[in-house]
């Protein structure tokens, strides 16, 4: 960054398989919050994010309920991702090219204006299905500009050695939105209809315009701006294919948020179809994954390291229980699982965004880390259609299923590149009171040997 900080300055490769991030001196849950520019970012987030969980959660309910068709939930989550699949790689080439906190203004003021138009079209009684989409595409295009920005603006706010304590707050902060906004959805749409919860979406982006206005500049750690010119696409592509500690952990992200987070579809199916009950059960769904990924976000914030043997390990949890949960018989033991689907699926994505980060030089952070979200958000146009149209021809079990035994074969693949990439090779040693499965240097294996 343009503060010459050695510890920014310099490269930020760690080893291809342990990503530490961090010297690890100024640990704490909650470390970053005592950086004032990072706790008014924070705070603004809070109430947007609320709002946005919101409108979420009354677009995907309001959708099913005027077309009746899973098809056409995951048309609408399509439609808000697939700008995400199209152009995210502009959108890292913005957020280098020009201040984030300039970017973010604009961004941010965009969302409230497109949950405001959707608010009166609802109110007014007008409302369509291809208002939603509309107003979804609207939203998504904002997010490829607004993604790489906010996720590289971290970096600006706190420096590097409270990156990795940043973005698992930033998660608590989304995971406990997402606790708290389908709750107040289900409340507001039963008393006083869906229209209401998109007008809390458009106002509540004043809470996040204001945080950044009431920021002290002079704190932030700019980081030098790009210059505009050709080959800068190509560029960060050539920079993430040469890196195995950037690019398997976008490869295993991709596979994930394509296959394996399709809840709009999924949660609001089972409610519908499977356990016969309304909005209030939808949003109970949402709630518990959300208390899940609330607690995986804070065990995130705790750890001083950030691992991709862990990043490979938790999806295979994930996609485990994945499957399990499309087998479970009634709604206790799945509303069980849905726990531990949040925590694993928080660690995934906390994971591979920090290391990804702290591997990524400053200069190039904002076209990584776009394309880092193209490819976990961006699948989903393809997932969501996908599995909408499983979910209505074979049901939403098969539907589960499938997208949990992907990812399982992917979080196997990817955790053997990584290992060979860092020079590993699975041990298996069945004798008593040993590990009796490893990964060891391949060194220590022929000696062993």
């Amino acid at each position: 960054m343009s503060t010459g900080s050695g510890a920014d300055s310099a490269p930020a490769h760690k080893s291809t398989h342990d990503t530490a991030a961090g010297d690890g001196s100024r640990r704490g849950t909650f470390s970053s919050l005592a950086i004032r520019n990072y706790r008014l970012f924070f705070s603004g987030a809070i109430v947007s994010n609320i709002g946005t969980w919101m409108a979420r959660i009354t677009q995907d309910w309001l959708v099913l309920q005027i077309t009746g068709s899973s098809v056409a939930v995951g048309i609408t989550t399509a439609m808000q991702f697939l700008p995400m699949l199209l152009f995210g790689l502009y959108g890292g080439v913005i957020a280098d090219r020009f201040a984030k906190r300039s970017i973010l203004f604009v961004t941010q003021s965009a969302m409230g204006l497109g949950g405001l138009f959707l608010a009166a079209m609802t109110l007014s009684g007008n409302v369509q299905v291809w208002h939603v989409y509309a107003t979804a595409f609207f939203t998504g295009l904002v997010t490829v500009v607004d993604n790489p920005t906010r996720q590289s603006f971290v970096s600006e706010m706190v420096g590097p050695d409270q990156v990795r304590n940043a973005v698992s707050l930033n998660s608590a902060n989304f995971q406990s939105a997402r606790l708290v906004g389908p709750a107040v959805a289900g409340a507001v749409m039963a008393a006083v209809g869906p229209g209401w919860a998109f007008l809390a979406n458009g106002l509540s982006f004043l809470a996040p315009l204001a945080g950044l206005a009431l920021m002290r500049t002079a704190d932030l750690r700019p980081t030098k701006l790009a210059p505009r010119g050709k080959g800068q696409l190509r560029e960060g592509l050539d920079y993430v294919s040469k890196r195995p500690e950037l690019i398997w952990p976008i490869v295993l992200v991709g596979f994930v948020g394509t296959f394996g987070f399709n809840f709009p579809i999924w949660l609001s199916a089972f409610a519908h179809d499977v356990f016969h009950g309304g909005s209030g059960m939808y949003g109970l769904f949402n709630s518990l994954m959300a208390i899940g990924s609330l607690i995986g976000a804070l065990l995130a914030a705790r750890r001083g390291t950030t691992r991709l043997r862990m990043l490979a390990g938790a999806a295979g949890l994930f996609a485990v229980i994945e499957v399990a949960a499309s087998m479970a018989p009634g709604m206790g033991l799945f509303i069980a699982l849905l726990l531990p689907i949040g925590v694993l699926g928080l660690t995934v994505n906390v994971t591979a965004n920090a290391s990804v980060q702290m591997a990524t030089d400053p200069e190039m952070r904002g076209r990584v880390m776009s394309l880092f979200m193209m490819v976990f958000t961006g699948g989903t146009p393809l997932g969501g259609p996908l599995f909408g149209w499983l979910t209505d021809e074979y049901g939403v079990r098969v539907s589960l299923a499938l997208g949990g035994l992907i990812c399982a074969v992917a979080a196997v693949g990817v955790g053997l590149m990584l290992a060979r990439a860092a020079n590993l090779k699975l041990k298996v040693d069945l004798r008593r009171g040993r590990r009796h499965v490893e990964f060891v240097p391949r060194e220590q294996l022929a000696t062993a040997a």
